[in-house]
């Protein structure tokens, strides 16, 4: 049994090389050829989470699960938020094939559902993005969505301007990208032709008013059904697209926020069925698009099984 380290994986899961998995299994999911349970969110002590998500990458290929645990305050001592374990098991023998590090897996795969869903339902011009949260998956998502959209512009709002600052500077220096931080968050997406949301927040942070006609946005960082990114108004208003209906409708902050106040949703369809032709994308260049990710245990396990197929 293998053991991958987050090493490895930062130097052999590429975006290059995510993207395209993360439409392989999201297509094969929609088409009902994977199997998932709800994952499993057991609270610990503040806002500290423990979570379980198993599956298996079709009717007779690999399984596993994830471990994960959620220690939001780890960010601010500059250790990693989410830690864990991949588990994955080889579908005819029973037995386990690696036990790879989660917190890179998730990283990458989460950035990479994004870039993925952005390329199927972002204007083509699009070229604009804004980010609300500095931590790394606004660092991953920046990356990943420059392989699939010309970026020109980032912008960078957060609860700690000084943050936002530090990490524009750090992202135009290093991507040679032009970046800013807005202290604003109505002005950060002014202009934005996709916005990517990547905080936890308990409250919404983006609301419908602000968002502009053609624009993309992406909902990641609310990642259970306690938090909440985005308000009623930019949920109920857009062309609503997720990643899993039924772990939206169980288990999306938003969604359920909407239809506890008598305005849930119309899900427009899943990213899966995009890819597969069952739901159409962007309608016209003036539709407001909204992907809601949560993540899933079979985007995880197909990372990991092309990881385990090789040698490093």
């Amino acid at each position: 049994m293998r053991f991958i380290d987050s090493g490895e994986i930062a130097q052999r899961l590429s975006y290059e090389r995510c993207i395209p998995l993360m439409r392989e299994v999201m297509a094969a999911y929609s088409a009902g050829r994977t199997r998932q349970l709800l994952r499993s969110i057991l609270p610990l002590t503040g806002e500290n989470l423990f979570g379980v998500m198993t599956g298996a990458l079709a009717p007779e290929g690999a399984f596993g699960a994830k471990l994960i645990s959620v220690f939001p305050d780890n960010f601010t001592r500059g250790g990693p938020s989410h830690q864990g374990v991949v588990v994955l098991f080889h579908p005819e023998s029973g037995a386990p094939v690696c036990v790879a590090e989660a917190g890179e897996i998730t990283a990458i795969r989460t950035a990479a559902a994004s870039a993925m869903a952005t390329d199927e339902l972002a204007r083509v011009n699009a070229h604009r993005l804004t980010v609300f949260g500095y931590g790394r998956q606004a660092d991953e998502h920046i990356r990943a969505l420059r392989l699939v959209r010309r970026l020109d512009q980032v912008t960078v709002w957060g609860r700690d301007f000084g943050r936002a600052q530090v990490f524009a500077a750090r992202i135009e220096a290093t991507l040679n990208l032009a970046a800013v931080a807005s202290a604003d968050a109505r002005e950060a997406v002014a202009e934005a032709d996709i916005v990517c949301t990547l905080t936890p927040a308990s409250e919404p942070i983006l609301f419908g008013e602000w968002v502009r006609p053609g624009t993309h946005v992406n909902l990641v960082g609310a990642g259970h059904a306690g938090q909440c990114e985005a308000d009623a108004d930019l949920v109920v208003s857009s062309r609503f697209i997720v990643d899993s209906r039924e772990g939206v409708i169980a288990q999306g902050g938003e969604f359920r926020r909407a239809q506890a106040a008598g305005r849930a949703p119309a899900i427009a369809g899943e990213i899966g069925e995009v890819l597969n032709g069952q739901a159409p994308g962007r309608q016209s260049d003036v539709e407001v698009t909204l992907y809601k990710s949560l993540g899933h245990i079979v985007q995880d396990l197909i990372c990991a099984e092309a990881l385990a197929r090789e040698e490093p």
